[in-house]
C-alpha cells in the first residue's frame, strides 16, 4: 500500500487506509480486495467500509476505539460501544448487589480489570471515561444501600453521595488489599 501511495495504519489483521477522495478510497479498497483474494482471504463485510470523515458525526472503529467527527468538526476518540459492553459484562458478576463479599474484596477483585481497561483506553474522551466511572460507583453505592436494607434505588440520591462519597471508594482502591486497615 505504501508503494501505491496510500497511508495505512495496520495492527495484526486490522487496518485503516487514509485517502484524499472517495475515488481514491474505492481504488484502495479494490486493491486490498485483490491482495486478500490472492492470499486466499476475504474482507469482513460488516467491518469493511468507506467513511468520509469530513461529514459531521461520521465514524470508524479501530482497535477498540471509535474515531468520530464531532459537530464542531473535531476528531474525537471514544471507546467503541462493543468494548464498553464487554467491560460491563466482565464486571457484572463481580458487583452483584447480592454478593456476600465485603466492599473491599469486591473493589480488590475489579481493580485489575479496571486498571488494564482504563490504561488501554486512556486516550479516549475524558467525559466518556468519567461517566463510566460514575456508573460503576453508583453500582457500588447500590450494594451498600441494599446491605443497609434501605429502600431499593440506584445509589443516585444526594444522601447516598453524602453517606458514601467518592473519596471512600478511592481510598479502598489505591493499592489496598482486603484486610488492610483503612486510614
Amino acid at each position: 500500500m505504501d508503494n501505491l501511495g496510500y497511508a495505512m495504519t495496520r495492527y495484526a489483521d486490522d487496518m485503516d487506509i487514509l485517502c484524499g477522495s472517495a475515488e481514491e478510497a474505492q481504488a484502495a479498497l479494490e486493491e486490498v480486495r485483490r491482495w486478500m483474494e490472492s492470499a486466499g482471504l476475504t474482507l469482513h463485510p460488516q467491518k469493511t467500509r468507506i467513511v468520509d470523515m469530513r461529514v459531521k458525526r461520521a465514524y470508524f472503529d479501530f482497535l477498540g476505539y471509535r474515531f468520530r467527527r464531532s459537530l464542531r468538526g473535531r476528531l474525537v476518540r471514544l471507546v467503541r460501544p462493543k468494548s464498553e459492553q464487554k467491560l460491563k459484562g466482565s464486571l457484572k458478576p463481580l458487583i452483584k448487589p447480592t454478593s456476600g463479599c465485603s466492599l473491599e474484596v469486591i473493589i480488590h477483585r475489579i481493580n485489575p480489570k479496571l486498571r488494564g481497561w482504563f490504561g488501554y483506553f486512556k486516550q479516549a474522551n475524558i467525559y466518556q471515561l468519567s461517566g463510566m466511572d460514575g456508573r460503576l460507583r453508583r453500582r457500588l453505592r447500590r450494594i451498600l444501600r441494599k446491605r443497609r436494607k434501605k429502600r431499593p434505588g440506584q445509589g443516585r440520591s444526594l444522601a447516598d453521595h453524602e453517606r458514601w462519597p467518592n473519596v471512600r471508594f478511592s481510598a479502598l482502591s489505591v493499592g489496598r488489599h482486603p484486610g488492610d486497615e483503612l486510614s
